[in-house]
């Protein structure tokens, strides 16, 4: 009886012993099986999420080490107002990193550049970067163009729409950056769209108030530099007025050679002044003090070496139909919302014709242009009562700067400031050290990625990506025409 109660005992436990075990079996079945439905798929590959967006295509992509660049098309509305009035092709281009860093979103004001390139920001912050083709230069231009659809206010609806297709897939932090123009545009974005970036880096960025004030830009002319520096340049611009008509002649046989046509401009007379008055505004946008030593001495220059010196920083091609033609954009600009420089130059009295050309003689006739006084008086308020953090930078000897962005009492963890020496090219690496580690420090904070010990002491703020010659090279080119 004993040993019969012993086995029947042995088969229970066996019996639940099995069962439990059964009922484990099922329930980690079960957790697993849960585990894997909750458990994310892979992520997509980058160009399929970005190509997931509505609107936007493929054009290529290029290969860069440790990045993926794209270049790409995306459809925007002719005018954000009226999006039935229809659509356009915006060219941009991608630099990917990782969805888990920052964004820099840069323009240029003009075109787009589409071989691999990281601004500053971008380097400092080890980010991605996107770059945006402005409105209306080629090949981002509606056909039929209906010029009154380019202002700034759609410009920075362009950047809105772009931005918020964007940011679902690069969710950090943002900032908006850009050169001269760009600058401008950065600017102008943050006026109209305020809750989009994380921070504002505006380079180099004219602000041209009243337009028909400009005496700033004499002022600045008149002190720049050194006097010796400034009165070698003034005798080579007054010496190319004096020579115009051999000067001229050689002007006549380049344009044969070449093919040029004055057309939009009326003439060639018109254009060859153009290109002089230009002449000593291009030498301090572009060059260096220590430049002015190439400077040929007038009294004694050949009508060759006036020619190839004007030819140098002005550029002769400037003004032609050719030269006009891919910034038709630009001019059109400044002659309805922007503004332009008018400048006296009190030292070539009695021998120009035309003065300082407007706009509008820059912009072919059967486009029509009115402009806009209240504009950049708008903007200007804006930025001096609202601003919040944005950093201008600007050169000390760059004409542009005459004429800056101003921050008034109201701004926050805004910033103003002056690279010593610097021109056109102007940039937070070339700022004195103790703005410089400011600045650096304020966009990594901006940017969300300011390392512990940057957040205490900026002078340990420091570019997070590792220099690259290639993607951190500034272009800077000698641009022909009096541009931002």
């Amino acid at each position: 009886m004993r040993k019969t109660l012993g086995w029947l005992l042995s088969l229970v436990v066996l019996i639940g012993t099995t069962g439990a075990a059964g009922a484990t079996a099922q329930a980690a079945d079960a957790t697993e099986q849960a585990a894997t439905a909750a458990r994310p798929a892979a992520a997509a590959d980058i160009k399929d999420q970005i190509l997931g967006i509505p609107g936007m295509s493929l054009i290529e992509e290029k290969p860069y080490p440790g990045y993926r660049f794209f270049v790409l098309a995306y459809e925007q509305p002719i005018d954000h107002r009226q999006p039935s009035k229809g659509t356009f092709k915006q060219r941009l281009t991608l630099l990917h990193k990782d969805t888990s860093r920052p964004t820099v979103f840069y323009t240029s004001g003009y075109n787009v550049n589409t071989s691999p390139r990281r601004s500053e920001p971008t380097a400092i912050v080890d980010g991605n970067q996107v770059s945006l083709e402005y409105r209306f230069f080629t090949p981002s231009r509606p056909d039929p163009a209906n010029w009154s659809d380019l202002d700034i206010w759609q410009a920075a609806s362009d950047q809105h729409r772009l931005f918020t297709a964007l940011k679902k897939i690069y969710s950090k932090n943002w900032i908006a950056t850009g050169g001269s123009k760009g600058g401008m545009t950065a600017t102008y974005y943050e006026r109209f769209y305020p809750r989009d970036m994380d921070g504002v880096v505006a380079y180099v960025a004219p602000n041209d108030v009243n337009n028909k004030e400009d005496s700033a830009y004499d002022r600045f002319l008149a002190k720049v530099g050194t006097k010796e520096c400034r009165d070698k340049l003034n005798a080579v611009q007054r010496e190319a007025l004096v020579r115009r008509e051999p000067l001229e002649a050689k002007y006549a046989a380049a344009a044969a050679e070449n093919g040029w046509t004055f057309t939009t401009v009326g003439d060639l007379d018109k254009a060859y002044e153009a290109v002089v008055l230009d002449y000593t505004w291009a030498f301090w946008q572009y060059s260096l003090l220590a430049d002015c030593a190439g400077i040929p001495a007038a009294a004694t220059a050949s009508d060759q070496e006036i020619w190839d010196t004007v030819d140098t920083i002005s550029g002769f091609s400037a003004y032609t139909d050719q030269g006009l033609q891919t910034y038709t954009p630009y001019y059109y600009q400044a002659g309805t919302q922007l503004g332009s420089p008018d400048i006296k130059q009190p030292h070539l009295k009695g021998l120009t014709r035309y003065g300082y050309q407007p706009p509008r003689d820059f912009v072919p006739r059967d486009i029509p242009m009115t402009f806009q006084p209240g504009v950049m008086a708008d903007v200007d308020a804006w930025v001096r009562a609202h601003a919040e953090r944005m950093l201008f930078v600007y050169g000390q000897n760059d004409p542009w700067g005459a004429e800056p962005f101003h921050l008034g009492y109201g701004v926050k963890d805004s910033y103003v400031m002056i690279a010593p020496g610097a021109n056109h090219g102007a940039n937070v690496a070339k700022l004195q050290d103790g703005e410089r580690n400011l600045a650096t420090a304020r966009i990594l904070q901006w940017a969300g990625v300011a390392p512990a010990a940057a957040l205490t002491d900026a002078g340990r703020a420091t570019p997070l990506a590792k220099p690259d010659p290639q993607l951190d090279r500034q272009d800077l080119p000698r641009e022909a025409q009096l541009r931002p």
